[in-house]
C-alpha cells in the first residue's frame, strides 16, 4: 500500500517531491497527485492517531473499494455537487449513473446500493447529507418554549422574553434571537432578522400553526395570515406550514430549539440583563459560539458546512427587507371615507357602503376592492378625526363646492363671457363676508350647468340692462324666462312650417262637390 501518512509528514516537513519520493519509493507523479488531492480536500498534518493509510487512501479515494468489483465508479464528489442543484434527485443521478455504466461497458449498481454507497461516503466526508435536505431548500422557524428574562432596574421584576429559533436543515446553521411578546410585529422582525443573517433566502419557509402565521389549517383548507404570506410573497418564498401535531415536519428546528434552549437560555441563566437589546447582544454571542462548535461525530461546524456547501444555494435577498403592514376590513361610510384608529381616509365615492381591504403599514394607507388598489394615503398620525382626502374621490357636486376660491369664480365667469364676469364681480364686492359670496357663485353654478354658455350670458346681460344690483334669483329667473320663451318660438315655428308645407289639393282634388 502507498505511504500515505508518510508522504503528507515528510511535505509538512517541508521536504521537496525528490526527497519525499526517494523516502517512500513512490514516482515524483503520485506524490504529487496524493499532495494536490490532500490540499484540494483539506487533510493537512498534523494526523490524528485514526487516520492510518488505509483510512487516509478511503478518503482521498473514496471510490477505489469499489473500482475492482467489475462494478462501474461512482464519482461522490459529482453527486455531492450536483444534488445540491434544484429539482436534481438521486433517483436521476441515478439513473444517468446507470446509462454511463451500460455505455462504458461496466456494471451499474442497483439504486438501494448507490444509496448505501453515497450515504456511506456523504456521512464519513461531508458535514452534510443531501439525501434528505438539499441546500438552500428550507429554512424552519419556532418559537422556544423556554423563556429568558430581563430585569426593570426600578422594581426589580423580572420580565419574560421570547426566543425565536431559525434554523436551515441542510447544514443545521441556526439563527436566535429575544423579543419582549410573539406577535405579529415580533414574528415578522425575526423573520426580516433572519434573512438577513443567512444572507440569503431559501426556497420554502416552514413555520408551527401559530396564529401570526397560519389563520386556519385543516385537511381540506389552509388559509395563512394575510401579512405572513405577503412578506412570503415580497422574499420570493413558499410557505409551507408544518401539518398539525406533526413535529417530524420541521424536526430540525424542533432539534435545535432544544439545543439552543440548553446553550444560550440555560448559559444566561446568570446573566442580569436590564434591556433587550443588551439581552440580544449576549444571545448573538452565544449564537455564534453555538455555531462555530465542532459536530461531534463529522468534521467541521455548522459554520462552515453553511458556507462550504449551502450559502451558494440561497436566493439573493431583496435590496430592501420586508416592511411590516396589517391587513384590516373597513366599510365606506356615506361621506366617502373610512376610519382607520379614529383617523378618516377617502375613498372614491362609488364604494360608499361596501367592505373593503386596507394595508395598514408604517407609512402608508392602502385600500383595496377585490384586490384591486382603489386609494392611497399617507399614514395619519397625532390627534383623532383627521382627514385625509382626495378631490379625486369626491362627486362632482362636491367638487365644484371645495374648488370654490375668488379666483376659481373669476375664471369661470371669463370663460362664460363679459356680461358673466361683471355679474360674479359685482357679487364678490358688494357680500361682506367672501363665504357668503361664494355660496351665491356656488348656486349660480349648479344653475349654469343646466344652460349654455350662450343662453347663461345673454340672462347676464338681460339683467344688467334692467338692474344695476343683479342678484341670483333674478338671473335664475332669467334663465327660466329665457328657456321658456325659446321653446314657445321653437313650438311656433314648427306649427307654421306645418301649415306651410301640409295638403293642399282640398276637396276639389278628390272628386267632392262644393256646397
Amino acid at each position: 500500500m502507498i505511504q500515505y501518512q508518510k508522504i503528507l509528514e515528510l511535505a509538512d516537513e517541508g521536504l521537496s517531491l525528490r526527497a519525499i519520493s526517494a523516502s517512500t519509493g513512490h514516482g515524483r507523479p503520485k506524490v504529487t497527485e496524493i499532495l494536490q488531492l490532500a490540499k484540494d480536500k483539506g487533510l493537512e498534518s498534523p494526523l490524528l492517531d485514526e487516520m492510518d493509510d488505509q483510512w487516509i487512501e478511503e478518503f482521498l479515494y473514496p471510490h477505489k473499494s469499489i473500482e475492482n468489483s467489475g462494478y462501474g465508479m461512482i464519482d461522490f464528489d459529482q453527486v455531492h455537487k450536483e444534488l445540491a442543484k434544484p429539482n436534481v434527485t438521486l433517483s436521476l443521478l441515478h439513473y444517468e449513473y446507470e446509462v454511463s455504466c451500460r455505455a462504458n461497458g461496466k456494471i451499474p449498481y442497483a439504486y438501494r446500493s448507490f444509496l448505501r454507497h453515497y450515504k456511506s461516503y456523504a456521512d464519513k466526508y461531508k458535514a452534510t447529507l443531501r439525501v434528505r435536505r438539499k441546500p438552500g431548500e428550507i429554512m424552519e422557524v419556532d418559537w422556544a418554549g423556554s423563556t429568558a428574562f430581563i430585569t426593570d432596574r426600578d422594581t426589580g421584576e423580572k420580565i419574560k422574553a421570547y426566543v425565536f429559533v431559525s434554523t436551515l436543515p441542510c447544514s443545521q446553521l441556526s439563527y436566535a434571537e429575544a423579543t419582549l411578546s410573539m406577535d405579529l410585529n415580533a414574528w415578522i422582525g425575526a423573520h426580516n432578522r433572519a434573512f438577513q443573517y443567512f444572507g440569503g433566502r431559501t426556497q420554502i419557509v416552514i413555520p408551527d400553526n401559530l396564529k401570526t402565521s397560519v389563520t386556519r389549517h385543516t385537511l381540506k383548507e389552509l388559509v395563512l395570515n394575510p401579512t405572513y404570506r405577503e412578506m412570503c410573497d415580497y422574499y420570493g418564498t413558499i410557505c409551507m406550514p408544518a401539518r398539525v401535531r406533526a413535529p417530524k415536519d420541521k424536526a430540525s428546528v424542533e432539534g435545535s430549539v432544544g439545543t439552543l434552549s440548553t446553550w444560550i437560555i440555560a448559559a444566561l441563566r446568570n446573566e442580569q440583563c436590564f434591556t433587550l437589546d443588551e439581552l440580544n447582544q449576549k444571545v448573538a454571542k452565544k449564537l455564534e459560539e453555538f455555531n462555530h462548535r465542532d459536530f461531534s461525530k463529522k468534521k467541521g461546524t455548522r459554520f462552515s458546512a453553511f458556507e462550504e456547501e449551502e450559502k451558494f444555494a440561497l436566493s439573493p435577498l431583496p435590496l430592501k427587507p420586508y416592511k411590516m403592514a396589517e391587513w384590516r376590513t373597513a366599510k365606506v361610510r356615506p361621506d366617502y371615507h373610512i376610519s382607520i384608529e379614529n383617523r378618516f381616509y377617502s375613498v372614491p365615492y362609488e364604494y360608499i357602503a361596501k367592505p373593503v381591504d386596507v394595508r395598514v403599514s408604517e407609512h402608508l394607507i392602502e385600500v383595496y376592492f377585490k384586490h384591486m388598489r382603489v386609494a392611497t394615503h399617507s399614514r395619519l398620525y397625532g390627534k383623532f378625526g383627521q382627514l385625509s382626502t382626495s378631490k379625486d374621490h369626491m362627486p362632482d357636486n362636491h367638487k365644484l363646492y371645495i374648488e370654490q376660491t375668488p379666483e376659481n369664480a373669476l375664471k369661470w365667469a371669463e370663460s362664460i363671457g363679459e356680461n358673466t364676469l361683471r355679474i360674479i364681480q359685482y357679487l364678490l364686492d358688494t357680500y361682506q363676508v367672501e363665504r357668503q359670496a361664494l355660496s351665491s357663485i356656488f348656486a349660480l353654478k349648479n344653475s349654469s350647468r343646466r344652460y349654455t354658455k350662450y343662453e347663461f350670458e345673454r340672462a347676464c346681460k338681460e339683467i344688467l340692462s334692467i338692474t344695476n344690483r343683479p342678484t341670483v334669483k333674478l338671473i335664475q329667473n332669467q334663465l327660466k324666462a329665457i328657456k321658456k320663451k325659446d321653446a314657445e318660438k321653437a313650438l311656433e315655428k314648427d306649427v307654421s312650417l306645418h301649415e306651410e308645407f301640409g295638403f293642399t289639393r282640398g276637396k276639389d282634388y278628390w272628386g267632392g262637390k262644393s256646397k
